[in-house]
C-alpha cells in the first residue's frame, strides 16, 4: 500500500448521481487555505481555488505527489488536514463528494494489473455495478461499446482480447477514464493529461476530456498548462504543491 493509499483508505462505492450538475459557471468546488499534512510531513497546501461547473477545468501545477494528492481530495478520495473544500454545498465533507465525483487514471487509484485482458476489466466493471450479489456474465463486445464508446468518441476501442500491456498509451488512458466513469457522475477527476509521453496523444486525450465536459464537470492537470485556444474552460495555477525547499530550488531552476 503507497503513502497516498493510507491516507484516504477504502471508500464505500455508489451507483447513484445525488445531484445534478450545477448551472454552468458556477462555483461547484472552493478551496481556500486547503492543505494535506501526513505523519511524515507536508504534502500540499495551502491551496485556493474554485471550479466552476460544465467544461474542462486545467490545474497547472509540478507533477508530484502534492499534485496527485490535490486531485484525490477534489474527487472526495482525501480529506483536507486543513482550510475548507466546500463542495455542493457542504464544508470538508469528503463522503459526499466521493459519491459526486469520478476518479480515473491515477496509478495509486484505478492503476490496472498489466497481465490481464481488456475483456476482464470489463467483466470486473460489469460486476461492480450490479446490484447485490447477483452472477454477472462474461463481458460481450457489445459491453465495450456501451461503455467505452462515449469516451472514445471517434478513435478504435480496443479489442476484447488485448492485453493490457499492449494498448497505445492514449488508449489505456480511455479506457481506465471509461470504467471510472461508468455512473456519470457529476464530477469527473483524471490524472494529469502530462503523462503522456506524447503530445498529439496528450492533445487528443484532451480533446476527449472537453467532450465529456459538455455534460460533465471535468478537473485534469497539466506541468505547463494548456493553449488558450483548445477550448477548456480554466486554467489555474496551483501553488504549494512540493515541500517548500523543493519549490525553492524549482523557482531557481525556472529563474536561469
Amino acid at each position: 500500500m503507497s503513502d497516498l493509499q493510507q491516507l484516504f483508505g477504502e471508500q464505500p462505492q455508489s451507483t447513484t448521481r445525488e445531484v445534478d450538475l450545477a448551472a454552468a459557471g458556477e462555483p461547484i468546488l472552493v478551496a481556500q487555505g486547503m492543505g494535506v499534512r501526513a505523519s511524515w510531513g507536508h504534502i500540499y497546501g495551502p491551496v485556493d481555488l474554485t471550479v466552476k461547473s460544465g467544461g474542462v477545468t486545467v490545474l497547472v501545477g509540478a507533477g508530484g505527489r502534492g499534485r496527485t494528492a490535490l486531485l484525490l481530495t477534489l474527487a472526495g478520495r482525501m480529506k483536507p488536514t486543513s482550510g475548507q473544500l466546500e463542495s455542493f454545498g457542504r464544508e470538508n465533507d469528503a463522503h459526499h463528494l466521493f459519491k459526486q465525483a469520478a476518479l480515473a487514471n491515477i496509478d495509486e487509484v484505478d492503476g490496472i494489473g498489466q497481465t490481464i485482458r481488456v475483456h476482464d476489466i470489463i467483466t470486473e466493471q460489469i460486476r461492480w455495478a450490479a446490484p447485490g450479489a447477483r452472477w454477472v456474465r462474461q463481458s460481450k463486445a457489445v459491453d465495450l461499446e456501451r461503455i467505452c464508446a462515449p469516451v472514445f468518441g471517434e478513435y478504435s476501442l480496443p479489442s476484447m482480447g488485448a492485453m493490457v500491456e499492449e494498448l497505445p498509451e492514449l488508449t489505456g488512458a480511455l479506457l481506465r477514464i471509461a470504467v471510472a466513469n461508468i455512473r456519470k457522475p457529476p464530477v469527473l477527476v483524471v490524472g494529469g493529461i502530462d503523462k503522456l509521453s506524447s503530445i498529439e496523444s496528450a492533445h487528443k486525450l484532451l480533446g476527449r476530456l472537453i467532450a465529456l465536459g459538455r455534460e460533465q464537470t471535468v478537473i485534469t492537470a497539466d506541468v505547463n498548462g494548456v493553449s488558450p485556444d483548445a477550448g477548456v474552460r480554466e486554467q489555474i495555477v496551483v501553488d504549494n504543491l512540493t515541500n517548500k525547499e523543493f519549490a525553492v530550488l524549482e523557482r531557481e531552476a525556472d529563474e536561469r
